[in-house]
This record gives C-alpha cells, structure tokens and sequence, in this order.
C-alpha cells in the first residue's frame, strides 16, 4: 500500500526569534491526498523545544495549512500551530495573535545571506570582497555567488504552491532575496515560514548556512530585513491621502512597540544608513527608503484610491505573524 509523508512544522519556544521544528507523519494513501481537514492533530514532546516542563511536556499540533512537497517522494508539507493541551493557543503561538486576517494583504521582502565557514559566499577567507555596488541584481561570477540554491529554493516554492512573486541578488555579496504575497494575513506569513523551512532545507545539502541576521557582516555592508508591504480594503478599494497618512501617524505613535517585535539586534541594521531610518526615528515618506515607512509611486498615481504601504522596519529575522499582528492591531485600535 502506498504510503505519504506528511511533514508537521511549527515554531519552537526559543528566544529572541523562534526556530523551526519538524518531524514526519506517515499516512496510507488511500486515507490522505492532501486535503487539510484530513491532516490529523498530532502532538510532540513541548520540554525539547522550550515550550513545555518534563512534567507535562504535551503540546498539541493544528494544521492550518497544507502544501506539496516536490522534494521528497509522495510528500507534504504541514504548517502548524502549537496548542495547549486543553486547545487553546500555546503562549508561543504567535500566528494566534492576528487580528482580521482576511482583509489585510501582505507582500514580504525577505532578506537573507548564505554563509559557508562563517562568511557569506563569495567573501574571502581573510578581509573583504570588492565594496558593493556590483551585487545587486547583478550576473556573473564575480558578483554572484549562491545561484544555484536560490534557484533550487524558487523551483521547490512554486512546485509547493507558495506565493513567490520574485527573487533577487541583494546588495551585498552572498545576499539574497525572495518576495511572498498572500492575500490574508495569516496565509502570507504561513507561505513566508514555508518558504524559510525550505530554504533551511536544500541549504543543509550544501553544507551552507541561511543567515537571518539583520547585520550578517559588520561595517559598510548592507543589513538583511524583511520589509512588509501590506493593505486592507478600503486601502486597496477607496482609500484617501488623509486615511494613508492617518494611518502613518498611527504607526508612528507606536514606533516602540513595533521595534520590540521586529526583530532582534534590528539597532545594527536600523543606523539611519543603506536605506534605512535610524531605529530610534519614525518617517514616512513617497518613495523614501530611508524611510521607516515607504508610500510607493504607484499608490500616489492611483490618488491614493488604491494602494499599499511598505514597512521598511522588519528585520529579517522577525517573526512575520507578529510583524502581522502589530501592523493589524495599530490600525484597528486607531479606528481605521
């Protein structure tokens, strides 16, 4: 009898940022063909992850989405969230904090560097690479270094059926890319999770490590974030310049509290240099990526009756269903 595999992942209760965990279902074909209400609860051992005492280390294991897995034989892969014993949300399950899921869209620019013995691909062994400027975007071998798994990494995305919309050499050397979009909030931060899991995953057959770090190198070097593009309906369908920048000034009244949940060490990437603001400063601005807060060109022409914002805080290392959850929650609470 033929048998599937049914990859359970989730996030850990590790600190600042969370890691991915996994472990493998096996199912009868004839029981399973990819159907998400037919992907069982399963539970794990919560005192190896940081989320449980030895105690009563149960937590539980909830599907909530459901994607193929080209990369292994009759293979899927389960996101899932962690829940207590008695059902409800587990402390660390962060995706359990959006509010309204459905009528924001968001579009993630995740960053990333690829290193190998401690330095991003194509750095030498002692000192540095030529200074940037020929990296980004760039082809040729002697700007680019890490092709090979990035374009491993888009096929096995799409085959999933992961919203990639794009990916792109970053500026600096060994630094890349991928955009994801889902309209809803939770269903784009799911496939920006996947997308990591499978990165994490053909990285191991290189030997080579995926870097989130929001400074990977130190210096005159590009910072890694995780830029947020997000809108809701009335953004997207009759919005106004005074509800865009009534909105801008209600993510500036909680600067803080966003940089608290945007991901660790972001002070080092976050200096006021290489397109960003300063951590401690709030801007917003058209066109700006100096800017905490980007109102692109096309959002403008539209006469802002339809468009999106760009939240260039994010550090690449930051939980996108929190990054998901603060931009929500900032807007509703300011009646918006």
């Amino acid at each position: 009898m033929t048998k599937v595999k049914l990859e359970y992942i989730w996030l850990d209760g590790c600190k600042p940022e969370p890691h991915l965990r996994s472990k493998t279902k096996i199912l009868d074909a004839t029981e399973f063909a990819g159907e998400l209400e037919k992907a069982p609860m399963w539970s794990f051992d919560g005192s190896s992850t940081q989320q449980a005492e030895g105690h009563t280390s149960d937590c539980l294991l909830k599907p909530v989405s459901i994607y193929p897995d080209s990369g292994r034989k009759n293979a899927w892969l389960v996101m899932c969230e962690v829940l207590n014993p008695d059902g409800t949300p587990h402390i660390t399950n962060t995706r359990a904090l959006i509010n309204d899921p459905d009528n924001y869209w968001f579009g993630y620019e995740q960053e990333y560097t690829l290193v190998k013995e401690g330095r991003p691909l194509g750095f030498p062994q002692n000192g540095y690479p030529a200074p940037q400027g020929m990296y980004y975007c760039s082809v040729g071998d002697d700007y680019i270094e890490g092709r090979h798994i990035v374009e491993e990494h888009l096929d096995l995305c799409l085959d999933a059926g992961l919203n990639i919309t794009g990916i792109n050499a970053e500026v600096m050397l060994g630094q890349w890319e991928f955009q994801c979009f889902g309209k809803g909030a939770k269903q784009a931060a799911d496939d920006t999770w996947i997308a990591r899991y499978l990165l994490y995953r053909i990285a191991e057959k290189y030997d080579v490590h995926v870097e989130f770090a929001p400074k990977p190198v130190k210096g005159d070097w590009n910072g890694s974030g995780m830029h947020a593009n997000f809108s809701n309906k009335k953004m997207r369908e009759d919005g106004s310049e005074n509800y865009f920048l009534a909105i801008c000034e209600a993510l500036k009244k909680k600067h803080n509290e966003h940089i608290e949940v945007y991901g660790s060490n972001n002070h080092e990437r976050l200096t006021g240099l290489h397109e960003t603001q300063h951590i401690s400063t709030f801007s917003y601005g058209v066109s700006d990526r100096g800017a905490s807060i980007r109102i692109p060109i096309p959002t403008v022409e539209s006469g802002y009756k339809s468009g999106y914002l760009e939240d260039r805080r994010p550090a690449s290392n930051a939980d996108p269903y929190k990054v998901a959850a603060k931009l929500t929650s900032t807007i509703i609470e300011a009646g918006l």
